[in-house]
């Protein structure tokens, strides 16, 4: 497996991370089958990722972590997905917010210190809560129906937030609400065990199980004045988030287990109709060098992004299509070659003991996240059609 991963590791540090996230993949992958199958969140893998300090990755160094690059978290989250995707994506959402306010400096500095410093000493977990079922993905540009009122100097937040992932596990939400008083967004900080906040169990999908995306329930939670972390505006669309690439990132990793599961598969496997295993047939040959020419196609293109977004902070502004057609490219790449390494495997792909129907399912889910393709395709329509 690691052969693949030759070109893209530029650094000791980079081969260091690659080599603890290919130990933690290693476990993660004989406890992937049974967290799927039970729907169940991945306790232990997330407490093995914690006792690695995993959690800290991304934290500054000024707050005592490792302030990795977007290229390096690429390299974790792709080896990680290939042990339990639904792990890895889980734990992008984690590490791609705390990278995000870093980067953009929005939050108050006395709060965001106080977060990475319990998140250092404590392993806290944080995701954010911005999906609602009658405004579906935040990226169409629906108005929360999470509500939050002025209340003596506190807010006081109610709502319903679906596709929360990691619900079981989050010490923190960052829920998106309309200020009643104004009409304006804003995102507020809300700790777990604060009175009203409520998990209820709606999770039963097709893939991603293991992430536990449930609904947050929120009934008359009261909330300091600080908790306000962010005013979001209607009008101007935000920066381009380069974490969000940690998306793309899992779904290839799902994709190099895929395929190198064919591999195993076709060079073990001999019918009786031949003298030697299928590797040695035309038809699997080719289609396994079209799935390393999908992969190596996305996977350049990907880690080409993350490399210009790290190196040229300068140039991030102007980066949106490119973020954008990644996950499009890497994605789609990656349906395709989990479909290869199961035409190659045949029916047996479709048993319940074979990870490939795993992946399967897991990877039509990158399909899901943001963006989806129709916003990316008209994104770089207008791009092209553009006379700025």
């Amino acid at each position: 497996m690691k052969e693949i991963y030759e070109l893209f590791i530029r650094t000791e540090r980079e081969e260091k991370l690659y080599e603890k996230a290919a130990e933690l993949a290693k476990q993660f992958r004989k406890r992937a089958h049974l967290y799927d199958e039970q729907a169940a969140f991945p306790f232990e893998n997330f407490a093995e990722l914690k006792k690695e300090q995993f959690l800290s990755l991304t934290i500054p160094k000024k707050y005592g972590g490792q302030e990795i690059s977007l290229y390096e978290f690429l390299l974790v989250q792709e080896t990680i997905a290939q042990g339990d995707a639904a792990t890895a994506l889980s734990i992008g959402w984690h590490l791609g917010i705390i990278m995000n306010i870093a980067q953009e400096r929005k939050w108050k500095e006395s709060v965001f210190s106080r977060l990475c410093k319990e998140i250092i000493q404590h392993q806290y977990l944080i995701n954010s809560a911005q999906s609602e079922k009658a405004t579906g993905s935040p990226a169409r540009g629906g108005r929360p129906e999470t509500t939050a009122k002025k209340c003596n100097g506190s807010w006081m937040i109610n709502g319903r937030k679906t596709y929360t992932s990691m619900a079981p596990a989050l010490d923190y939400f960052i829920v998106s609400a309309t200020i009643a008083e104004t009409g304006e967004v804003a995102d507020f900080l809300i700790p777990r065990f604060t009175k009203g906040v409520k998990i209820e169990e709606t999770w039963d999908t097709l893939g991603m199980r293991g992430t536990r995306s449930d609904d947050l329930i929120l009934e008359d939670v009261e909330v300091p004045e600080e908790a306000l972390v962010e005013m979001k505006s209607q009008k101007k669309k935000g920066n381009p988030q380069g974490w969000l690439l940690h998306i793309p990132a899992c779904y290839l990793g799902i994709a190099i287990a895929a395929r190198d599961e064919a591999i195993h598969f076709a060079q073990t496997y001999q019918p009786n109709s031949l003298s030697h295993p299928i590797k040695e047939l035309p038809e699997v040959r080719r289609k396994i060098a079209e799935a390393d020419i999908e992969l190596m196609t996305a996977r350049h293109f990907m880690y080409s992004v993350a490399e210009k977004w790290d190196q040229y902070p300068d140039k991030r502004l102007h980066m949106g299509p490119e973020l954008a057609a990644v996950k499009y490219a890497a994605t789609n790449a990656a349906v395709k070659i989990v479909d290869q390494a199961m035409r190659i495997v045949g029916g047996q792909s479709l048993f319940t003991s074979s990870p490939l129907q795993r992946f399967y399912r897991d990877v039509r889910a990158g399909l899901h996240n943001p963006p989806a393709d129709d916003i990316t395709l008209s994104l770089l329509a207008q791009r092209a059609f553009s006379h700025e």
